[in-house]
């Protein structure tokens, strides 16, 4: 089925109709997106899934480019653009230019902020794949990203319409999502689902959990833990009192013979190592706040220390790394609580052994 050209008030209305949020991870409207550019923009297929918990995108770009790809050009049409692209890991070029149609492809650094909106219009324009400074909003440069699973759910709204689209998900959270399914599941990858699935719908979806589960990283390395409740929906509404979100689609659990708080710690360690290094927060802040939290693993009693470092780089980065490293650090504080407990009393409580 033939994807049809529709006119910028068209293609607003109909996703605004429609109710789609972008697939990246914030869930911003995407009719909202698209009439904040005025002019003529450069618009941008973000493909570069740097979150090294997910796969979604890379399922996608491998099986149904052309989703992608027609996404693509009826947002490039609407709005005029004098520019389209496609932004994706480099491995996947060969594959998507046998495919593409008066697009330019740009290999995407394998990095994790290389994968944040601005940092994504930076390495387009032939400069660093860095975030640029969050005051300055793309929508006043002329640029539209768009996450590559946000243009796939644009051209099928095209095709098949509003009603469609909202047959699945909730009446507040409507379509689909793609979930990357990890960890303890018999089946790891990536399914689609309807907002508001619960847990253990996804798990089983994967073929099950291959242990007891005790938690479930949800969102991403800047997502949150949950507990491990199987009735809990995947939905911006029920997951926000966990102060988490749906975000890429990740859901990736832990079982109950793993340690929470070190498998934090590791990607605590990981996302300081993924700094744009632009600012103090990133540079300086990260790497003390996943430190602290390591020597809270091994025992250190010093967790007043990683909750003041928390609050001494939210908010104040060049970009939204920092906030989203912290919400991860402070939901694992929370979910695992107990488990803080017994580093504290020189015990890990995964296996009962002395640290």
């Amino acid at each position: 089925m033939a994807t049809p050209r529709l006119s910028r008030e068209a293609l607003i209305g109909l996703l605004r109709e429609a109710g789609l949020t972008g697939r990246g991870g914030a869930g911003f409207p995407v009719w909202r997106k698209l009439a904040a550019v005025a002019g003529a923009p450069v618009v941008i297929g973000n493909g570069s899934e740097g979150e090294p918990a997910s796969a979604k995108d890379r399922v996608l770009l491998t099986y149904r480019p052309d989703l992608v790809l027609d996404g693509l050009r009826l947002v490039a049409d609407a709005l005029g653009a004098r520019e389209s692209h496609l932004y994706l890991p480099a491995d996947l070029l060969p594959h998507l230019a046998a495919h593409q149609r008066a697009v330019t492809l740009t290999a995407a650094p394998e990095r994790f902020v290389a994968g944040e909106a601005s940092a994504v219009a930076n390495a387009v324009a032939g400069r660093a794949a860095v975030p640029s400074d969050r005051t300055a909003r793309l929508a006043q440069r002329g640029i539209v990203v768009q996450n590559v699973e946000t243009l796939a759910h644009i051209a099928l709204i095209a095709r098949h319409g509003p009603a469609w689209f909202r047959a699945a998900g909730t009446a507040d959270e409507p379509g689909t999502f793609l979930a990357t399914v990890g960890g303890a599941v018999a089946r790891p990858g990536v399914l689609e689902a309807g907002y508001g699935v619960t847990l253990a719908e996804l798990v089983d979806g994967a073929g099950g959990a291959t242990a007891t589960i005790q938690a479930v990283l949800v969102g991403g390395y800047h997502g949150a833990w949950v507990p491990a409740r199987p009735d809990l929906p995947v939905s911006r509404a029920a997951l926000a009192p966990y102060d988490a979100s749906p975000g890429a689609g990740v859901v990736h659990v832990l079982p109950a013979d793993a340690c929470g708080l070190a498998e934090t710690a590791r990607i605590a360690g990981y996302l300081a190592d993924q700094v744009a290094g632009q600012c103090g927060p990133c540079v300086n802040g990260l790497p003390r706040l996943a430190d602290a939290l390591m020597r809270l693993v091994h025992g250190e009693p010093d967790v007043n220390e990683v909750t003041r470092l928390a609050r001494s780089v939210e908010g104040r980065g060049a970009c939204h790394h920092p906030d989203g490293t912290v919400r991860l650090i402070r939901s694992s504080l929370r979910t695992f609580a107990a488990d803080v407990d017994a580093h504290l009393a020189g015990h890990c409580r995964a296996n009962g052994a002395p640290r």
